[in-house]
Formats: C-alpha cells, sequence, structure tokens
C-alpha cells in the first residue's frame, strides 16, 4: 500500500531540457556581462549553447544551488558568492517551466486516491513554490522542501523523511519519484519505494537498477500505485 508520494521537481515535474536550457544559456549571459569567460563557464557547466545540450554529467542537472554557486563562482571572482546565489535563484524563479506531464490533472488523481503529496528539490524553496504556483499545483501539495529549507539536499534524505514526518506516513508506506540516480539514492536511504521518470536527462538502463519501476512520465504513476494496491 502507497499513502504518500515526494517528487523531485526539474526532470520529473517540469521537461528538464526545455525548462534548464534556457536558464543555463541566460545564467551564461548574464554572467558574461560581469567578466565571466562565456564559453569556459558553459563548458564548466557541461552545456552546448548552440546545441541547447547538456552532458551527462553537468552539475545543473544534480547540484543544489549553493553547490552550483561554488562551481560558476571562479568564473566571476569579483562577485561575491551571496550576490551570485540571488541571480541564479532569480533567475530559477523567472524560468518557464514546460510541463512533463499534465500536472494538476496528475495530482488531483493521486490526492483523490487519498495520497499525501511532497516535493524535494535541490533547487531553492522559494522558485520552487513559484513554479507549482506557475502550474496551479501549489495547494496540492502538503510538503515543499528546497535544499535551503533545513533538511539538507539530495541524494541525502533529510528531505523526504521530513517529508514522511509531516504527513505521518511510514516510509515504507510512501514513493520517491524522481528522474536522476539522486533523486533514487535519496528515496532507498530514506526506506521509500522508488519509481524513475524519463522527463530529464539519465536513460532507463542507468536508472533501472536503483528503482522499483521507470515510467516515461509521472501521468502513469497513478495506474502503476493502483497496481500496488490491488486496485
Amino acid at each position: 500500500m502507497i499513502d504518500a508520494a515526494i517528487f523531485d521537481k526539474d526532470g520529473t515535474l517540469f521537461d528538464f531540457r526545455a525548462t534548464w536550457g534556457g536558464w543555463t544559456a541566460r545564467a551564461i549571459d548574464q554572467l558574461a556581462g560581469f567578466g565571466a569567460d562565456r564559453a569556459g563557464l558553459a563548458r564548466r557547466l557541461g552545456y552546448d549553447v548552440a546545441a541547447a545540450a547538456f552532458a551527462k554529467d553537468s552539475p545543473v542537472i544534480a547540484s543544489t544551488t549553493p553547490e552550483l554557486v561554488d562551481i560558476m563562482h571562479e568564473f566571476v571572482p569579483d562577485m561575491g558568492k551571496g550576490q551570485l546565489l540571488d541571480i541564479l535563484s532569480d533567475l530559477s524563479e523567472e524560468a518557464p517551466q514546460a510541463e512533463a506531464a499534465p500536472l494538476r490533472l496528475v495530482f488531483e488523481g493521486l490526492r483523490a486516491r487519498g495520497l499525501k503529496l511532497g516535493l524535494a528539490t535541490n533547487d531553492t524553496e522559494a522558485p520552487a513554490r513559484a513554479h507549482l504556483a506557475g502550474a496551479g499545483v501549489l495547494e496540492l501539495f502538503d510538503f515543499v522542501a528546497g535544499c535551503d529549507s533545513g533538511w539538507g539536499g539530495k541524494p541525502a534524505p533529510g528531505q523526504l523523511l521530513a517529508f514522511a514526518a509531516r504527513v505521518g506516513v511510514d516510509p515504507a508506506r510512501a514513493v520517491m519519484v524522481g528522474d536522476s540516480l539522486h533523486d533514487l539514492h535519496a528515496g532507498r536511504a530514506a526506506g521509500m519505494r522508488c519509481v524513475a521518470v524519463l522527463t530529464g536527462i539519465a536513460e532507463a538502463h542507468e536508472l533501472a537498477p536503483h528503482a522499483d519501476v521507470v515510467l516515461p512520465d509521472i501521468s502513469h504513476l497513478a495506474a502503476w500505485i493502483d497496481a500496488q494496491s490491488g486496485r
């Protein structure tokens, strides 16, 4: 029986390439205005601007925002890390989000099944709430945590365990849904079942050994949950 589900955001609720390709290009452009080496920064971020494509090992995929600040700061050494964090967070909050599935329909369906819903992202909390609100689904969530919410970031399980405690659900009766190994490792560490989706950068063969199931996107989740419950 599954009583709760906690979701990653980028690459899970929102298509990673469509959303964060634009964010990365804008960040590179803005920091170039502060003297950053545009080509060097793009290489460090594993982003091909011309092709609008991420390398498999791009730190943008799974790093927390403070981790990206540490990575990018060497390219703008005269800028304080606090200012850089503010710039990246503002760009994140403004980034247009491309839904990976019809989010309102998906989450209303899960709520109708009695599930508690949470979000755990390595983005900061304010942009995460803005993105959920922009998609019209924020009020459907019982819990929203960013890397700055006090429970750390993934692949550590702090956000997931905080969610389970908040909604009063045994982690063994919850599922973590994400598109990256960071998500799945966090889910396993929290004692949750793990569902991988293919709306991020990672491919099925990379995710399958660490997941209970690999789905095309989150619109297939309700049927899988029903199957686990014998519905």
